[in-house]
């Protein structure tokens, strides 16, 4: 029962964190817009969904993004826009745990790499969809873009799994007896 409730409380305040950074990034102007596609910023979302991996489960940053992309649409209303953060998140927390659950002794390298290539594979067929659909470019244009928003998705990418793999590491160290089936 500790356990679960561990991880509900866990989760929750993950989700939270989500929240507070989301919305004081945006209303700070702290976001760091992309100079070559402006439509796209740099945050630190996907931090606490990449922690609440590493510490709760996948089911933990499944939550964590849909909490992402609810807040981003309540702040915004900008359904495409939460959405698409929302899944590049959430595929990021993917491509991580498929290297947690295949390569547990190797997660500092395979981790990094998994999270961000899937991110890169399914936002490249999510732009393919979305912007011909919804931001008025052709098919070709997107083809153009889409290495500009590969860069784009391994920087972001590389910020949300080192960043999370960074801050389950330090509070790893520090309540370690609560990770001991962890390790």
């Amino acid at each position: 029962m500790a356990n679960k409730t561990l991880t509900l409380a866990g989760t929750a305040i993950l989700s939270a964190l989500v929240v507070v950074f989301d919305y004081s990034l945006k209303y700070s102007g702290l976001k760091i817009t992309y100079p070559w596609l402006p439509r796209l910023k740099f945050d630190f979302t996907g931090v606490p969904i990449l922690l609440s991996l590493h510490l709760f489960g996948f089911y933990s940053s499944a939550f964590t993004s849909a909490i992402a992309f609810l807040a981003i649409f309540a702040r915004s209303g900008a359904f495409i826009g939460a959405s698409m953060k929302a899944l590049a998140e959430f595929s990021t927390a993917v491509g991580a745990a498929l290297a947690l659950k295949a390569f547990p002794k190797y997660r500092r390298i395979t981790l990094p790499i998994l999270g961000i290539l899937l991110r890169c594979v399914v936002m490249f067929f999510a732009t393919l969809l979305v912007f011909p659909l919804f931001y008025s470019q052709s098919f070709s244009q997107v083809l153009l873009i889409s290495p500009l928003v590969a860069v784009f998705n391994v920087i972001q990418g590389s910020i949300s799994t080192f960043g999370g793999l960074f801050l389950y590491e330090a509070v790893r160290k520090r309540l370690s007896p609560m990770f001991q089936d962890k390790q």
